[in-house]
């Protein structure tokens, strides 16, 4: 078991929280035209989500696209290395959905574990194993495959019958028999397909899912818990990124850090109570 599945184990077990923060720094939560000489507000506004929600997360993931869009990647360094400084127990994920063959993917492995220092990645499937052991190769490090994402477009590709499987539960089937060669493989599975959830969970056992579309997206919470778990109650790393910041924000003042707080709490305690529920 490699870094990333320990350190999420163990968080799950010490916190008994579910909760993986999204850490989606929009140009419009940053105030810039309000404030045009902040000098690192990518990075100021990540330090502080990451502080007012840690005591309630079981895993940071910080959105690419919103730093790389930007030219902010020095930002997204720096944060990442400010959580891990300060929260080492807290596992971050980078979400950039890389995947490519080869030398390529290759540097894209180097670029997320080397480079930005994160504990895991998010994977497209889509070329195929070769594309999975380039990143897959980091032992320590979480690759995180998309197989049943939460988007509406998602069934034009995923739900294409391949035999006696649909194409994601063929990706599940991959990933759990072929791929998995390090222990370090988890899927992401959307909130907005429970019954996707129950067949995936028979197919690959206790294998850990990141979960967006809770809150913004509108996934069933219950459908997720009583679906996705895994046998030892845990298994889920369910992820609230706009459900969270947007209690913060508020286009006539600055932002309201501890509504995200607030928020963070009210989503752990949910997750929480929902899931004693079920068990």
């Amino acid at each position: 078991m490699g870094r990333f599945y320990q350190k999420l184990n163990n968080r799950w077990k010490s916190t008994g929280s579910l909760l993986c923060v999204g850490l989606d720094p929009y140009p419009e939560y940053l105030l810039i035209e309000k404030n045009p000489k902040l000098e690192y507000p990518y990075l100021d506004f990540s330090r502080e989500m990451i502080d007012s929600t840690a005591q309630f997360a079981c895993a940071f993931k910080f959105q690419f696209a919103c730093f790389g869009g930007r030219g902010m990647e020095e930002d997204l360094e720096q944060a990442v290395s400010y959580a891990r400084a300060n929260y080492p127990d807290i596992p971050v994920i980078l979400d950039s959905k890389r995947g490519d063959i080869g030398s390529t993917a290759a540097e894209y492995a180097e670029e997320a574990f080397m480079r930005y220092g994160v504990d895991a990645l998010t994977v497209n499937p889509y070329l195929g194993g070769d594309c999975i052991e380039a990143f897959a190769g980091y032992s320590d490090c979480g690759v995180i495959i998309l197989c049943r994402t939460s988007n509406p477009g998602s069934a034009e590709l995923q739900e294409l019958q391949c035999g006696d499987l649909m194409l994601y539960e063929h990706v599940a089937h991959l990933a759990a028999n072929k791929w998995n060669k390090n222990n370090n493989i988890s899927l992401v599975m959307g909130a907005t397909h429970s019954e996707a959830l129950t067949r995936v969970r028979a197919m690959v056992g206790d294998m850990p899912f990141l979960v967006p579309g809770i809150g913004a997206q509108g996934g069933n919470l219950e459908a997720v818990l009583k679906h996705g778990l895994d046998e030892s109650g845990y298994g889920l790393m369910i992820n609230v990124s706009r459900g969270i910041a947007e209690a913060g924000w508020n286009e006539e003042q600055d932002f309201d850090f501890l509504a995200v707080h607030d928020a963070a709490k009210y989503y752990s305690d949910v997750i929480k109570a929902t899931r004693s529920e079920i068990l």
